[in-house]
C-alpha cells in the first residue's frame, strides 16, 4: 500500500519551524510519510537547514520516515509541483497574530491559490501552540459541492479521535437589484442590500474562527475556489480571524 506523503515549505524561520511542527503530526497521524522543502537560488545553502529539521523531527518522531530535498528556485514552484501527488501541503504564514500575514505576494497565499491538493495554513504563536482540551476539528461549509473538503474533514477527525463540528457559512451572494438599480446597472445590487450579506457572512466566518481558537485544540477545514488573487473571499475571511490551523481543500 502507498504510503500518505505530507510535504512541508521549510527556510528555517520560526513560521516554517511551526508548520514543520504540524506537518510532522500529519505524517504521523496517517502513518505516512514526510517530504520537507527547502528552495533557494542556490542549493548549496540548503543542506545545514534541512538538516536541522530532520533532527527536530527525528527528536519528536523517531519512527518517522523522513525525506530533504533541496530545490533550486521559487518556493511556490517547488511547493506546487512537489504537491501534486502529496495528501497535504504545509504552509507557514509570516504574520503577528492568527493568519492575518497571508498577505497578496506572500508563500502562503500563492501556493494556496494554485494547489491542486489540500494546503494547511499554520499561521502565529496561537496558531502553532496546541491547547487544552479534547480538541475538534471544524468543518466550514459554504456550499453544496465541498465533498473533498467534507471528506478530508471527516478524516482528520476519525484520525485524531475527537468531535467534527459543522457550521455553515453561506458564501456571499448579492441580493437581486430593485427597479431603479437595474435600470441603473443591470447586474449590481444597491450598496445597500449587498453590505449586510457581506457583513453576515463575515460574522458567521469570524465566529466559527474565534470559537476554534479559545476552546481546546482546534483544526478549521474549508473549501475553496482557486483564482489568480488566491482563495475566494470566504477563505480568506477566515483566514482574517483564525487562530489555529486553516486547511484549504480546493472545490472540484
Amino acid at each position: 500500500m502507498t504510503m500518505e506523503r505530507v510535504l512541508v515549505g521549510f527556510d528555517g524561520s520560526v513560521p516554517a519551524v511551526r508548520a514543520l511542527d504540524l506537518a510532522a503530526e500529519e505524517a504521523a497521524l496517517r502513518g505516512g510519510e514526510l517530504e520537507i522543502v527547502h528552495a533557494l537560488p542556490d542549493v548549496d545553502g540548503a543542506a545545514p537547514v534541512l538538516a536541522a529539521a530532520v533532527d527536530r523531527v527525528h527528536t519528536r518522531h523517531p519512527a518517522l520516515e523522513t525525506a530533504a530535498v533541496p530545490v533550486a528556485g521559487d518556493p511556490v514552484r517547488a511547493l506546487l509541483d512537489r504537491g501534486r501527488t502529496a495528501a497535504l501541503t504545509v504552509v507557514g504564514s509570516r504574520d503577528l497574530d492568527g493568519i492575518a500575514g497571508f498577505v497578496t505576494g506572500s508563500v502562503s497565499r500563492r501556493t494556496a491559490a494554485r494547489a491542486e491538493c489540500p494546503v494547511m495554513i499554520v499561521g502565529g504563536k496561537r496558531a502553532g501552540r496546541r491547547q487544552a482540551g479534547p480538541g475538534f476539528v471544524l468543518f466550514v461549509v459554504g456550499a453544496d459541492d465541498e465533498a473533498d473538503a467534507a471528506g478530508l474533514a471527516f478524516a482528520e477527525a476519525r484520525l485524531r479521535g475527537v468531535e467534527l463540528r459543522i457550521r455553515h457559512a453561506p458564501t456571499y451572494a448579492p441580493a437581486a437589484p430593485g427597479p431603479a438599480a437595474a435600470r441603473r446597472h443591470p447586474a449590481a445590487p444597491e450598496p445597500h442590500q449587498r453590505a449586510p450579506q457581506h457583513r453576515e457572512t463575515r460574522a458567521a466566518l469570524a465566529t466559527s474562527a474565534a470559537g476554534a481558537a479559545e476552546t481546546g485544540e482546534a483544526l478549521l477545514v474549508v473549501a475553496t475556489r482557486r483564482s489568480r488573487r488566491g482563495p475566494d473571499r470566504a477563505a480568506r475571511s477566515l483566514l482574517h480571524e483564525a487562530r489555529c490551523p486553516v486547511v484549504l481543500v480546493p472545490a472540484r
